[in-house]
C-alpha cells in the first residue's frame, strides 16, 4: 500500500460528499431565497432557479446526484478490499498466526467496517447537516461540479429513470415526480410553532399567521354578529324616529327592514343620510338612500366569503341558514379582527372575546368564544384534553352537555374542570367562569 492509497480514500470520500450535499441543498432550498439573490444579480442564483422551477431538471439533478453517491460508495469499497483489506490481510497473517484465509477475511470484515463508518460520518452526516443548514449556499457552490456530472452522467440517467417510469407505470404509481416541498395546512401550522419556538417568529407574528390559516377551516358563523344583536332600523317607523337612532348608534352601517328583521332590504350608511342633509334638501324618506345588501350562506368559510364581500365590493353581508332564515351579519371588520386581532373605534367599544385570569385563580371566557380558540387555550394551559364535539362556540359546547337552556346559574363538570356559567342574555350564554376540579370530583351538571 502506498502514500496514494489514503489520498483516493479521502478523494472518494470527498466526491461522495459533495453529491450528498448537492442532494440535500437543492431539496431544502427555498425558492424565493434563490429567486432574490437572481434578481440581485447572482448568475448562480439565476442557473439553480431554473432547476428549481422545472421539475424534469429538478429530477435529473437529483438523479445525477444518486448515481454519484452510488458509484463512489462502490468504487470506495472496492479500492478499499483491493488495497487497504489486502495489506491489512498480509500483516494480519504474517503476526497473528491466523489461517491465511482466516487472516484475509478478518481484514475484508475490518476494512468493512472502518470503509463505512468514515463514509457514514464524513461523506454523509456532515455534508448532510451543513446542507441543511445553508441549503441556498450549499447549492451555488456545488452547482458547477453537478453540471459537469449531468452531462456526464446523461446516459445513465436516462436509463435508468426510463427503467423506474417503467416498473412504477406497471405497478399503477403515477411516474411523475417532484421534488417541491409541498405542505398540508397542518404540517404549516407545526412549522410557524418551530419557528417561534426557535426565535424566527414572534408570538404575535406567529399568531397572526396561524389565523390566517383558519380562514380556509372556519366558518364565517364563528364570526357574525348573532341575530340577536343586530341593530337594524325599521322604515316604517316615523322619520323622526330613524334619525334620532341613527344619531344615536355607534355603527355607520345599519341593517334596513320594514316590519320584521326577517326581511331586510338592504343597509344605509349614515355618510349618505349626512350628506343628504348637508345638501341642504329636505329629507323626506330613508329608502332611496338604502344600499343594496350582500347576502351569503351561513355555513361558508371565511376565505370564501372574503373573496366574494371583496368581489362585490361590500363590507358588510347578511348570512342565513339551510332554510333561508337570517342568521346573523358578517363586516370586513369581523375578519380583520380575526386576522390582526381587536381593533379600536372611537364610537363603539367592542369587548375582546379572550379568556381572562381572575383574582382567585378562575378563568373567564365568553360564550361566544371559538372552541377552536378554547381548545387551544386549554392545551397551553394544560387544563384538559376536549372532546370537540359538533359545537362551533364555547356555549354551543356547553348547550351541547346540559341538553337544555341554562335558567340562571347554573355549573357543569366535565373533563377535570368546573364550568360555571356567569351571565345569561336572554337565552345565550354570555360568559362562562372555569376552574380546576379536585380529583374526587365527578361528572354531571348542578342546577
Amino acid at each position: 500500500m502506498t502514500l496514494a492509497t489514503p489520498l483516493i480514500v479521502v478523494f472518494l470520500i470527498l466526491v461522495n460528499a459533495l453529491y450528498v450535499a448537492a442532494e440535500f441543498a437543492l431539496v431544502g432550498a427555498r425558492a424565493t431565497r434563490v429567486e432574490q439573490l437572481a434578481l440581485e444579480g447572482n448568475r448562480l442564483a439565476a442557473a439553480v432557479l431554473q432547476i428549481l422551477r422545472d421539475t424534469q431538471r429538478l429530477d435529473h439533478y437529483i438523479a445525477a446526484c444518486q448515481i454519484g453517491i452510488t458509484l463512489s460508495s462502490l468504487i470506495l469499497g472496492a479500492f478499499g478490499q483491493a488495497t487497504i483489506g489486502i495489506a491489512l490481510g498480509v500483516l494480519l497473517d504474517t503476526h497473528t498466526g491466523l489461517e491465511p484465509l482466516s487472516a484475509h477475511a478478518l481484514a475484508a470484515t475490518i476494512t468493512l467496517v472502518f470503509l463505512t463508518a468514515t463514509q457514514v460520518v464524513l461523506g454523509e452526516l456532515i455534508p448532510k447537516t451543513i446542507a441543511l443548514q445553508y441549503p441556498v449556499g450549499t447549492a451555488l457552490y456545488t452547482y458547477w461540479p453537478l453540471r459537469w456530472s449531468l452531462t456526464l452522467f446523461a446516459p445513465f440517467i436516462r436509463l435508468l429513470n426510463g427503467s423506474g417510469a417503467l416498473i412504477l407505470r406497471r405497478l399503477g404509481v403515477s411516474a411523475d415526480s417532484s421534488h417541491r416541498h409541498i405542505h398540508a395546512p397542518e404540517e404549516i401550522d407545526l412549522l410557524i410553532r418551530e419557528s417561534r419556538d426557535g426565535g424566527l417568529l414572534e408570538d404575535r407574528e406567529s399568531e397572526r399567521l396561524r389565523e390566517a390559516l383558519q380562514l380556509g377551516r372556519h366558518r364565517v358563523r364563528q364570526l357574525m354578529v348573532p341575530r340577536r344583536r343586530i341593530v337594524g332600523l325599521d322604515l316604517s317607523a316615523p322619520l323622526d324616529e330613524l334619525l334620532e337612532r341613527l344619531d344615536a348608534s355607534p355603527y355607520t352601517r345599519l341593517l334596513v327592514h320594514e316590519g320584521s328583521l326577517d326581511d331586510p332590504i338592504g343597509y344605509l350608511h349614515v355618510k349618505d343620510v349626512a350628506i343628504a342633509i348637508a345638501a341642504g334638501g329636505r329629507l323626506e324618506d330613508l329608502r332611496a338612500l338604502v344600499r343594496p345588501l350582500l347576502t351569503l350562506p351561513s355555513s361558508l368559510t371565511i376565505d370564501r366569503a372574503l373573496g366574494q364581500m371583496r368581489e362585490r365590493r361590500a363590507r358588510i353581508a347578511i348570512l342565513v341558514d339551510e332554510y333561508g332564515d337570517l342568521e346573523g351579519l358578517l363586516s370586513l371588520e369581523d375578519i380583520i379582527r380575526e386576522l390582526l386581532g381587536e381593533l379600536s373605534d372611537e364610537f363603539k367599544s367592542n369587548p375582546a372575546l379572550k379568556p381572562v385570569r381572575l383574582s382567585d385563580g378562575r378563568w373567564r371566557l365568553p360564550g361566544r368564544l371559538p372552541l377552536d380558540e378554547v381548545i387551544d387555550w386549554a392545551a397551553n394551559q394544560g387544563l384538559s384534553d376536549w372532546e370537540r364535539g359538533e359545537a362551533e362556540t364555547l356555549a354551543g359546547w356547553l348547550l351541547e352537555r346540559l341538553d337544555a337552556i341554562p335558567e340562571g346559574r347554573c355549573s357543569l363538570r366535565s373533563d377535570g374542570l368546573l364550568f360555571e356559567i356567569e351571565r345569561l342574555d336572554g337565552a345565550a350564554i354570555e360568559s362562562v367562569l372555569i376552574d380546576r376540579l379536585q380529583p374526587a370530583a365527578e361528572e354531571g351538571a348542578d342546577a
